[in-house]
């Protein structure tokens, strides 16, 4: 329990919570005691309207997206304040200005987040209207929040500076832990490999979510300033961690294939089903060690475990004719050198977190870095390009803009009491997925409803002010902490919280309560029905492009392997792009696949063959990385005719898969005849043994790692093959129905 409450206290959300309940309960405090509670009060709005722009990334970027949010919140609340008296300009006005926050989406991430503060300042900006000077000093005063908020932000930067990056970092390592557990778990005889891969690609999704915000901060850190040498050892980590996971994925054997080989000798896979838990027990520990700040000290001995599978090997030789084992022993050697590589990187992980660093280990890691992050500019012509309806992010703006109008009109006519939480429950709750705001339109209703009884009770039972006060300052920070892990929760507390601190201003707030709990009913409805009625962007629509992506990407990883495997040399920035983008797009078509998920059954037009695809390009993926990983770590022969013909069959079956997803039929291509096909593997492992055995004299061990390459690569590329046959296949069944 007491380690339960640390790992929450010690997280990122809990400090960014407490960043922004510290900027704005001081200004509250300070101005209460001067008698002006609602100058206090404005700047803190300011500070929580700038708030979620403080996303991970360099400390320019940082500064310079708070800085934007802070004069955009004031001066939409300035702008919607000198309009208002004019209603025959207000309307329109209102609406175009709704239209235009929305579409800053267009811009990624941050400038989602300031289009969010935007939109929340024009909703809040209803709750205050004010003329004259006074609206002037309104808006100045929120400005000051902002600014205040970018000043506290800051001061936690200086104190801190690396928590944040260790504490993303220990839950990478955590999550790699994850999926080292998870590749171990296939070697179980009779696994549910199909519940194991679904649980792999979901945590695909969680990892490319985390490798963004680390090669946000951690890139843009080492490219723009003089990176510190905490920074750059982060950095080394951050890298072994991604190779860490492809050598997980390249692990690509064929289970049934492999239990069936050893079945009577089940020893050498439990010995290395054991190694695989133990490389993922040995990141789990040190992802704890991290996030504590202890000392780590390791309790597996991997080394040990790495002898005891040479052992079984040996065993198993011995067991059987050498012969007869010849198969069996590559493949096990073939696994013993990927651990060996594994146990070499986590050492290095280690080896970042104790006094045994070594700065070797640094060497060369910062080589072409900046390639890997999204520019970061914001040409006019993103914008203009994004005005149609092909854009999702414009149907969204539309479908945001009319409802919020609708909202408002609702709440200006009919007999509400606060207009503004309405729009606000609007904005709040509607995202451009039909699932994400089901969702959560019903967990702001249920932790409206909840927060807002529990608060009633606690007022009806106490009536200090000075404890109504720190039960609000608690509320708030718990609701901004629990945001992003648990959005009913969340509700809960930002409900108590509001309704506490009008128990302090106002006499009638069982009132306040009921038309707190209706203005949310209110603008979640309107929410939901909005995205089911108006231009949905149902997801079924948008697989398409992620499976095109997923593919291209697979299809440019394969590219860059067969270029390495021809000319040998250092590993290429491109290879390595190559890599990324292919990790990235697999978890993005999950990711759409779980938007899919959660729209209703009517809409989730053939689920099954996108399921399949994802799975098929996730098991492509596999396959590459290991062929990739292999001829990275072992010195290969020259690659032959027979070998560059398969993969450019593989390349070509992706071609004309992402042809047919296209309806682009005129463009595809023949296949490779089957038998062929079949002709030019004999063909790979007769030449190799031709060459090998007629060529250079060489010793019995040389000739054993020349076969097993031979054999490994030749199993990987009918196993791509066959994998890219199937893509195509589905694909054209995915097209017909």
């Amino acid at each position: 329990m007491i380690y339960k409450i640390r790992k929450f206290t010690d997280s990122t959300h809990f400090t960014n919570a407490i960043k922004v309940t510290i900027a704005a309960v001081i200004p509250v405090v300070i101005f209460s005691f001067l008698g002006e509670f609602e100058m206090g009060f404005a700047i803190a709005l300011g500070a929580f309207f700038t708030f979620p722009s403080d996303i991970p990334s360099s400390l320019k970027h940082k500064i310079n997206g708070i800085l934007v949010t802070a004069f955009l919140v004031a001066g939409a609340n300035l702008i919607v304040n000198i309009v208002y008296p004019f209603s025959w300009i207000f309307y329109p006005f209102l609406a175009v200005l709704i239209f235009l926050i929305s579409m800053l989406s267009v811009y990624g991430q941050r400038a989602t987040m300031v289009s969010f503060s935007g939109l929340i300042a024009v909703s809040l900006a209803f709750a205050t209207l004010n003329s004259g000077w006074a609206m002037v000093l309104h808006s100045g005063l929120i400005l000051a929040g902002g600014l205040f908020y970018l000043l506290i932000s800051l001061i936690f930067h200086v104190i801190r500076p690396h928590r944040y990056i260790e504490l993303q970092i220990a839950e990478c390592i955590k999550l790699t832990a994850k999926y080292l557990k998870l590749r171990g778990d296939l070697w179980t005889l009779n696994a549910n490999k199909k519940s194991i891969i679904e649980k792999q690609l979901h945590l695909q999704v969680e990892l490319n979510t985390i490798h963004q915000n680390l090669r946000e901060v951690l890139i843009s850190s080492h490219t723009t300033s003089s990176s510190s040498h905490q920074n750059r050892k982060m950095l080394l980590v951050f890298i072994t961690l991604v190779e860490i996971l492809e050598l997980a994925l390249s692990t690509a054997f064929d289970h049934d294939k492999l239990h069936q080989k050893f079945d009577d000798h089940p020893t050498v896979l439990l010995t290395y089903q054991r190694l695989a838990y133990n490389l993922a027990a040995s990141l789990k520990q040190l992802s704890k060690s991290v996030k504590k700040h202890t000392k780590y000290i390791s309790k597996h001995t991997l080394s040990s475990d790495l002898n005891s599978l040479q052992l079984a090997i040996a065993e198993y030789e011995n067991d059987l004719e050498k012969n007869t084992a010849s198969e069996g022993v590559f493949m096990l050697t073939t696994m013993l050198q990927y651990a060996e590589k594994q146990v070499e990187k986590i050492k290095i992980v280690e080896r970042a977190f104790t006094l045994d660093f070594n700065s070797q280990d640094l060497k060369g890691i910062d080589k072409d870095l900046e390639k890997f992050l999204t520019p970061q500019y914001y040409p006019l012509s993103t914008l203009t390009q994004n005005l149609s309806f092909s854009s999702t992010i414009f149907r969204h703006s539309l479908r945001l803009t009319i409802i919020l109008m609708l909202g408002f009109i609702i709440g200006k006519f009919l007999p509400f009491h606060n207009v503004y939480w309405i729009l606000l429950t609007i904005i709040v709750i509607m995202r451009p997925g039909y699932g994400l705001t089901k969702e959560r339109s019903f967990h702001r209703i249920i932790g409206t409803v909840i927060g807002g009884l529990i608060a009633f009770g606690i007022l009806f039972i106490v009536k200090d002010n000075i404890f109504i006060s720190i039960l609000s300052i608690l509320c708030i920070l718990l609701g901004f902490s629990f945001t992003q892990i648990n959005y009913k929760v969340s509700a809960i507390f930002v409900t108590m919280y509001v309704v506490f601190i009008y128990g302090l201003m106002t006499p009638n707030i069982g009132d306040l309560v009921q038309y707190r709990i209706l203005d949310t009913v209110v603008g979640a409805a309107l929410a939901f029905l909005a995205n089911h009625f108006l231009w949905p962007s149902w997801e079924f629509l948008n697989i398409p492009v992620y499976l095109e992506k997923s593919i291209k990407a697979n299809q440019d990883y394969l590219k860059e392997i067969s270029i390495f495997y021809n000319k040998k040399g250092n590993i290429s920035t491109s290879y390595r792009l190559a890599r990324k983008n292919a990790f990235i797009e697999i978890g993005n078509l999950m990711a759409s696949f779980q938007r899919m998920v959660q729209e209703p059954k009517s809409k989730q037009k053939q689920l099954p063959q996108v399921y399949k695809l994802a799975v098929l390009n996730h098991s492509l993926l596999s396959s590459l990385a290991s062929l990739g990983t292999y001829i990275q770590s072992h010195k290969t022969t020259t690659a032959s005719e027979a070998f560059n013909v398969v993969v450019d069959t593989a390349i070509k079956n992706l071609h004309n898969a992402i042809a047919v997803l296209k309806e682009n039929n005129l463009e595809l291509k023949v296949n490779l005849p089957q038998e062929d096909l079949a002709m030019r593997f004999t063909e790979l492992k007769n030449i190799r043994e031709k060459e090998l055995k007629e060529g250079i004299p060489i010793d019995e061990d040389a000739f054993k790692l020349k076969m097993q390459e031979a054999q490994l690569v030749i199993e990987q590329l009918i196993w791509l093959t066959n994998l890219s046959e199937n893509i195509l296949k589905t694909i054209k069944i995915l097209k017909d129905s």
